[in-house]
């Protein structure tokens, strides 16, 4: 990297300036929508072929090769220099979003990724750089999360792919349109020599703000449980039917529901979240006889997740058995607990004490793509503060400063990536 650019107020001013072009960016990209209104881009939608009509001229500017994968993955490659090696950072995050969403997660990661290879681009580093953004991670068209990154990873296996969207059309039909009607698409693959997964993000929390730091740096992300219960009971007439001889499936529902927050209270650091309810017939004269709920339950630990589950499903079965109501219950999603790689979290730690900030370690309460990465790549992610932990919502925001504070070290993590490939002994290609 260039004497200027490796002193730290080269770095500092270089961060100011990207800083403000990355949130110009977010705000472009906000416009672009499949839902007048609102923030909404799902999972190989028009909407994100535009973000990807606007963004490639920007990947190619800075030097990079760009394209799109069959999984609908936007890459751009900065390559490293032929006679060094051919070791590669891969940095990203995804560019799709939660119905309603604010305009930086995800897509602030994959912008951060683009401006820090438009600062280095007339550089000459012995590795390559390999800008992604994913298509699918909040799992909104399809509901599952991951998809895109998992399609790099190669796990998106069987069931995945008969998993169908509300209008009937499966995964693998849906790949298999966007690779016919796009035959200049690449295969969604891990390049060889990837040497190391780093992601950028919101934190989608309050806990940077509280404590007043700009940045985190993430050392595990909780596993999940997302899970469907179904209450059944008997539905009856509003006026004529008893109270004590009622089956009324939306009291269980109710009771259980807030019994979880004093379950889960057990379990330190655990959530738990009902954040669905469907209730039939939905008549304002008739008992409830049949209630549908979602719950997700998540923890850094897979143990303590799976007690509070058994806990929470327990509770659960009690309640029905004293108001003669029967309970389905279907685990539909499990992710295990990651910890990211101690040898890059450790270096993204340091790249945040180079640019001067002071940091704390954290555990991710939300699923990103790098949980994904993680067991097939050494792995770390930053966390960038976000006001008022705001997210999924459209007054999501982060500060331009904060920002800068995230280029600022991802500046030193660069500067410092080729030792730790020499240490590693990572640096292949040679």
């Amino acid at each position: 990297m260039s004497a200027t650019l490796t002193r730290q107020g080269g770095h500092a001013a270089a961060a100011n300036d990207a800083a403000a072009r990355v949130m110009q960016r977010c705000a472009l990209l906000a416009k672009i929508t499949e839902r007048p209104g609102e923030i909404l881009r799902t999972f190989l939608s028009p909407a994100m072929d535009e973000v990807h009509r606007t963004m490639r001229p920007w990947v190619e500017a800075a030097g990079m090769a760009a394209s799109v994968d069959r999984a609908g993955n936007l890459r751009g490659v900065w390559p490293a220099h032929p006679e060094k090696s051919q070791s590669r950072l891969l940095i990203g995050s995804h560019l799709d979003t939660v119905p309603n969403a604010g305009a930086y997660d995800g897509i602030l990661g994959v912008l951060v990724g683009l401006a820090l290879v438009e600062a280095v681009a007339a550089e000459t580093l012995p590795y390559g750089i390999e800008v992604i953004g994913f298509s699918d991670e909040e799992g909104t068209r399809f509901s599952a999360p991951f998809l895109g990154s998992r399609a790099v990873v190669g796990e998106l296996d069987g069931t995945l792919l008969d998993r169908t969207d509300p209008a009937g059309i499966t995964v693998r039909a849906a790949l298999e349109d966007y690779a016919a009607r796009r035959p200049e698409t690449v295969p969604a693959e891990l390049a060889p020599y990837t040497a190391a997964y780093l992601e950028f993000h919101i934190e989608q929390g309050p806990v940077l703000e509280n404590r007043n730091l700009a940045l985190g740096v993430v050392e595990g992300l909780a596993g999940q449980t997302r899970s469907h219960i179904v209450f059944r009971g008997c539905a009856g007439h509003a006026g004529t039917t008893p109270m004590n001889m009622r089956r009324d499936a939306l009291a269980a529902a109710s009771e259980w529901m807030t019994r979880i927050e004093e379950i889960v209270s057990r379990f330190e650091d655990a959530v738990a979240t009902v954040g669905q309810i469907e209730a039939e017939p939905g008549a304002v004269n008739v008992i409830p006889g049949m209630v549908r709920c979602s719950l997700d339950v998540r923890h850094g630990k897979d143990v303590v997740r799976n007690a509070a589950l058994r806990a929470i499903f327990d509770e659960a079965r009690a309640i029905g058995r004293r108001r003669g109501i029967e309970l389905e219950i279907e685990q539909y999603h499990e992710h295990a607990a990651v910890h990211l790689d101690d040898n890059v979290v450790a270096l993204s730690e340091r790249a945040v004490a180079q640019a001067g900030y002071s940091t704390i370690r954290m555990t991710s309460g939300a699923g990103h793509d790098a949980m994904v990465i993680a067991p097939h790549v050494p792995t770390a992610m930053i966390f960038l503060r976000n006001p008022g932990g705001l997210s999924h919502h459209p007054d999501e925001s982060v500060a331009e400063q904060d920002v800068a504070a995230a280029l600022h070290a991802g500046f030193c993590f660069l500067d410092t990536f080729a030792d730790w490939l020499d240490a590693s002994g990572k640096k292949e290609g040679q």
